[in-house]
């Protein structure tokens, strides 16, 4: 099978654990590098370079960079507020894309660029990769079957201690800080999944409570709230740059619990808990850092033809933003970029 040969736009932190994924998966390998730092973009191009194969390429713009042949598709991984303008330069050059979450900060800009990839039959795809970890294929498999019996409500933290830098991503408005976007995309995420896993979709919640503090900034420091689902189904979440939690998640049913413990985007393991019946505990290890599922479903989707993947459609990211438009109007959390009313 000839080689799928990926660029990278934005060699940044997260990039690495995507790097070290496509450069450790066969027949896959990182073609080109792209920076708005060219020291840096070169010094993480070299980094990621191994034996027997040529060198990752370093680009001096980003037109030189679409115009190869050679590449196949394309992997952003800059601050939330540039992805769209880089994802919709991708999309009309004819390159796939795989974009860090969030795809993009606004519903609007979510809504135009993924009508661009249907139209113009280019494959995009938001990279939740806590979606495609093996560990939720049990915890899927307890759910269908009705493990727990009917599903009452789900918490979920994702929390951590940062001091405020109104410099930082995660703090400056004008790259769409806050936590929201950053970190709660997840709980959010793995709310609709969990559902989805039980009911085969996600109802629109019918009434969400929130609360939440802003950092000095104006963006979303801390958030917790409560989304109530036909049924009589509660989600609770909780996401902060200025706190500490077991940052797990958690299922409650009619007739037992699954436990997804500490750190739950990343999780390896998942325990089903029954009423009078020892824990059933699951251990899921990453074959490579947990990269690698998300990066095969791009690069499969991108040899069938497909604009879009079945296991993260355009639909689920349109859903999740909208989710968290809502919470940040309710919020009073507005960005630089966005219109003014």
């Amino acid at each position: 099978m000839q080689d799928f040969q990926w660029a990278l736009l934005g060699p940044g932190r997260i990039a690495r654990r995507f790097a070290q994924a496509v450069q450790a998966l066969p027949h896959t390998r990182l073609h080109s590098v792209w920076g708005r730092d060219a020291a840096r973009a070169q010094a993480f191009a070299t980094a990621w370079a191994r034996e027997g194969q040529a060198a990752p390429q370093v680009q001096p713009d980003l037109a030189t960079l679409l115009a190869d042949t050679a590449i196949d598709a394309v992997y952003i991984a800059t601050p939330h507020a540039l992805h769209g303008d880089l994802i919709r330069q991708c999309l009309w050059a004819g390159k796939p894309v795989l974009c860090e979450k969030p795809l993009v900060p606004t519903l609007a800009e979510a809504q135009s660029l993924t009508r661009l990839a249907q139209e113009r039959g280019v494959f995009l795809m938001e990279a939740l990769w806590t979606r495609f970890l093996p560990v939720y294929d049990p915890v899927q498999s307890w759910l269908a079957t009705g493990a727990i019996g009917p599903v009452r409500a789900l918490q979920s933290s994702f929390c951590f201690s940062v001091p405020f830098d109104a410099r930082s991503r995660l703090f400056d408005p004008a790259l769409a800080g806050g936590t929201l976007l950053d970190i709660g995309i997840y709980n959010l995420a793995m709310t609709r999944w969990v559902l989805q896993a039980t009911l085969g979709h996600c109802p629109e919640p019918m009434g969400l409570q929130l609360d939440g503090t802003l950092a000095p900034t104006g963006v979303d420091q801390r958030v917790a709230g409560t989304l109530h689902f036909p049924g009589g189904v509660l989600a609770q979440f909780v996401c902060a740059f200025d706190c500490a939690a077991d940052n797990a998640l958690r299922i409650f049913g009619e007739r037992g619990h699954i436990l997804v413990p500490q750190r739950f985007w990343e999780a390896t393991q998942a325990v089903l808990v029954r009423e009078g019946q020892a824990p059933q505990t699951v251990e899921a290890p990453f074959r490579i850092n947990g990269f690698e599922g998300e990066i095969e479903e791009a690069m499969r989707c991108v040899r069938a033809g497909l604009a879009q993947s079945p296991r993260m459609p355009h639909e689920e990211t349109l859903a999740l933003v909208a989710w968290i438009d809502r919470m940040r109007q309710q919020l009073g959390v507005r960005y630089p970029f966005e219109p003014q009313p």
